[in-house]
């Protein structure tokens, strides 16, 4: 009988150099996995291919030297244990994210239930190719939002509340971007050099400063076969309303403007980025 290695690919079973052996893609929203799902992935690892697992570069495991023959098995106990198989090909990947505010003392975002939410609602969409989301949580940036087709970013926007404040100055230091600055009674806030880090909220000792989480989107990423960093194009976007409409519009001109196996960086340089910038923007404002 035929084999549709198309079929299995698209699926998470990816070919190997061995013969009918298969390195399996697993789905991992976000790098989490609870400790009964790992515990599944072992012995699935153990039991049909050489005990070993491969974590790649974007928070995926992945399961080598599974058997043509034990495919459908494995399918079937993972899905018992928790565990879905992941996705290759022209569709959206797993969603990446690092930990965000609900571990990291300087996450501006709740990482994990935004990847999750955009997993459900884009994961295995299909396109012309390969589309990535990534998710970080502040300006240290250790997710490396720009490498992604559609990249978030969290921020804050910021307020200085004057009555809270008795100058000490801990935010004007703790400020790398230089947006503040400090005179004899007030501390100036720099609009536009303002990165919207919220280190001045998160240092001020006296809760002078308020901030509000926010979400900054980068376009166009490529860190493949072609090296490009995600352009931001758009204003800190404060609800995620507008964060998926954006999303779906950045999707929607991928998908009518892309070649088949044609990022969408490269669409965008085709089509320009005055249109593309346009489409978003209208996206943004509703």
């Amino acid at each position: 009988m035929a084999v549709d290695y198309k079929a299995l690919k698209n699926g998470g079973f990816m070919r190997q150099a061995q013969k009918d052996n298969f390195s399996l893609r697993l789905k991992v929203v976000g790098g989490d996995l609870t400790a009964d799902q790992l515990l599944t992935i072992a012995e699935i690892s153990k039991k049909y291919g050489h005990g070993r697992v491969h974590l790649t570069s974007r928070q995926g495991v992945e399961i080598p030297f599974i058997k043509l023959e034990d495919i459908e098995d494995v399918k079937s106990e993972l899905e018992a244990g928790g565990v879905n198989t992941g996705v290759c090909g022209p569709r959206v990947r797993t969603v990446t994210a690092c930990q965000g505010a609900a571990v990291c003392p300087s996450g501006c975002i709740d990482t994990h239930t935004l990847a999750t939410e955009i997993s459900e609602r884009y994961f295995g969409r299909e396109l012309p190719h390969k589309f990535k989301f990534g998710v970080t949580g502040c300006m240290n940036n250790c997710l490396k939002a720009e490498e992604n087709d559609l990249g978030v970013k969290g921020g804050y926007a910021v307020r200085w509340l004057k009555d809270a404040c008795v100058l000490c100055g801990v935010c004007v230091k703790a400020c790398r971007a230089g947006a503040l600055g400090q005179t004899e009674g007030e501390i100036t806030l720099d609009a536009l050099k303002c990165d919207h880090c919220g280190r001045c909220a998160k240092s001020c000792p006296f809760d002078a400063w308020l901030g509000e989480s926010g979400y900054m989107l980068s376009f166009g990423g490529s860190f493949g076969n072609r090296i490009a960093k995600g352009e931001q194009l758009l204003p800190l976007i404060r609800d995620k309303e507008t964060l998926f409409r954006v999303a779906d519009a950045a999707l929607g001109f991928f998908d009518r403007h892309a070649a088949a196996g044609e990022r969408l960086r490269t669409a965008i340089d085709r089509e320009g980025w005055e249109i593309f910038k346009e489409e978003m923007e209208a996206a943004y404002h509703g």
